[in-house]
């Protein structure tokens, strides 16, 4: 945690609580705080600040001199469409896109979506993840999150709305690389990041799902020859809007 988030109902006057046990455990045993030090926290869908600790018990931490006068860096121009993953990847994932700043993230159905993973349990605990991807990237507005059964109605009735500039699809059998596809924006004098990215499961999209993004304008592009993680492929391509 690179800063301590709390929710308005954890504020009051100049004060403030931390009673989650995480968060208590972490001021405690990582920060090794105590009593008068200066802690970094945030109210969720806030402004980020600063606090003194004023007291400390084994079930909660109070908090006075609050300081909340810090804006939270802006959300990504970004959309992520991300074909359901293996359910012990979707932490990091969602951890990941939060943490990076992404605005809005689409989890979808995909022909290499095991059905399985749409009962997962680590679908209940997406708000958590969230929230652990705030505090990694000092952040307190979270990205909207929608699950999307359904490929083809999705795709068909939906995704183009999403679209505000232009739009891509990780396909690594694609013969346009990220590299060229960007290239070729600036040798257009019109070098602006999609606005939507396309990634699939383990083992990628199939033609069917790549024709259908295609006809919704989705250019396929490639990151390069080695095949990746979907976790190392979603951190991949979200690194070049750092860039900018």
């Amino acid at each position: 945690m690179n800063c301590i988030l709390l929710p308005a109902t954890n504020f009051s006057n100049d004060s403030a609580v931390i009673n989650e046990l995480s968060q208590i455990s972490h001021v405690n045993k990582v920060l090794g705080a105590t009593v008068g030090d200066t802690l970094k926290i945030g109210q969720l869908e806030g402004h980020l600040g600063t606090a003194i600790i004023k007291s400390i018990s084994a079930d909660s931490i109070q908090l006075c001199d609050i300081q909340l006068n810090v804006v939270p860096p802006p959300k990504l121009d970004l959309t992520v469409v991300l074909a359901l993953p293996r359910p012990k990847v979707l932490r990091r994932l969602i951890m990941d896109m939060t943490a990076l700043g992404v605005r809005d993230i689409v989890l979808i159905n995909s022909y290499r979506t095991q059905k399985s993973y749409w009962q997962s349990p680590m679908l209940e605990r997406l708000d958590e993840f969230v929230l652990e991807g705030l505090q990694q990237g000092v952040d307190t507005i979270a990205p909207r999150i929608r699950l999307e059964k359904r490929f083809k109605p999705f795709i068909e009735d939906e995704l183009a709305s999403l679209i505000t500039n232009r739009a891509i699809v990780a396909h690594p059998y694609s013969d346009l690389s990220f590299a060229q596809y960007l290239l070729q924006q600036t040798l257009q004098q019109s070098l602006t990041l999609p606005s939507l990215v396309c990634i699939g499961a383990e083992g990628g999209w199939i033609d069917y799902e790549i024709e259908l993004l295609a006809a919704q304008d989705c250019t396929a592009v490639n990151i390069g020859p080695r095949i990746l993680r979907t976790e190392a492929a979603v951190n991949a391509i979200l690194g070049q809007w750092l860039l900018q």
